[in-house]
């Protein structure tokens, strides 16, 4: 099983700070930089901030977002449950309304503050590999559920076989498995481009195993 690569040095990654100027973030910026990432500000003076997350690279970015403001341009319903980039955030009021607006935008390692640059490390090392390790997990879902859902046209195109050359449904399975490996493509691809391309015809009543399937 494909397990996530392990990231330990952050060295050429940057860091998008989403917090106002303070003795806090100097700290936090001149620690990112010991560890080899680039900072930039994302906060303007004066005005809300904004951050178009569909733009980030899931390889180079990560945002630090301070918690305790009102990010109206980051609301929770402009995200999907996870970021294409990782988010650390920083605690400063634990109030439950801050923490679940943070869990909701995807944060993945939190930082309190005020920032002391020893904890810096560890908090993106979790940021990171956890948000790493989510987004493998949502992508090999999203696969099972694709299978899932061709699992129909495979058992169409069982069933079509059995019934035009008189197979039963191991050898009809069979047959389409050695087709679909010929065409290099996944099963139930091949089966949904077979039953698409041929004309519809009754097919017989299910076997008591391909029911169960």
């Amino acid at each position: 099983m494909t397990t996530p690569r392990l990231i330990q040095n952050f060295s050429g990654a940057q860091a998008l700070l989403i917090a106002p100027p303070s003795t806090a973030t100097d700290v936090l910026a001149g620690t990112l930089m010991k560890l080899g990432l680039t900072v930039a500000s994302v906060l303007p003076a004066g005005e809300a901030p904004w951050l178009d997350f569909e733009i980030l690279d899931p390889e180079h970015h990560i945002v630090i977002v301070d918690g305790d403001l009102p990010l109206p341009g980051l609301a929770a319903s402009a995200v999907p449950d996870l970021p294409p980039v990782p988010v650390v955030g920083l605690v400063g009021v634990e109030a439950p309304s801050r923490l679940k607006g943070l869990l909701q935008l995807g944060a993945t390692g939190l930082l309190r503050k005020p920032i002391h640059g020893a904890s810096v490390y560890a908090a993106l090392f979790l940021a990171v590999n956890e948000h790493n390790r989510r987004r493998l997990l949502e992508e090999r879902l999203a696969r099972h559920e694709e299978r899932r859902r061709g699992r129909r046209h495979v058992v169409k195109a069982i069933l079509r076989l059995m019934q035009e050359h008189g197979l039963d449904d191991d050898a009809a399975y069979e047959t389409l498995r050695r087709d679909a490996m010929r065409a290099r493509q996944p099963l139930e691809a091949y089966c949904e481009a077979l039953v698409r391309a041929r004309p519809s015809v009754a097919a017989p009543a299910l076997s008591p195993r391909l029911a169960r399937s």
